[in-house]
């Protein structure tokens, strides 16, 4: 699983896709957390979400906000 994960995001950072990028790294992030790699898992998100500037209402980027305080934790 993790791998297609990793997939997404290469192919979505091919495709210039940010926000496809965002979901996949969310679900790779997610993985990582329950794995307890929390400290991966925040330094793959964090840039992710670190590229939006606007939107913050939207659900993935809620969804990657809460993950995010949550790792921060």
């Amino acid at each position: 699983m993790e791998d297609a994960f990793h997939d997404a995001i290469a192919i979505a950072r091919g495709q210039q896709a940010k926000s496809w990028e965002l979901r996949a790294a969310i679900s790779l992030a997610q993985l990582w957390a329950r794995q307890g790699e929390r400290k991966k898992a925040h330094d793959l998100l964090a840039p992710v979400y670190g590229w939006f500037t606007e939107g913050f209402d939207t659900p993935d980027l809620k969804d990657a906000r809460v993950l995010l305080d949550s790792l921060n934790e």
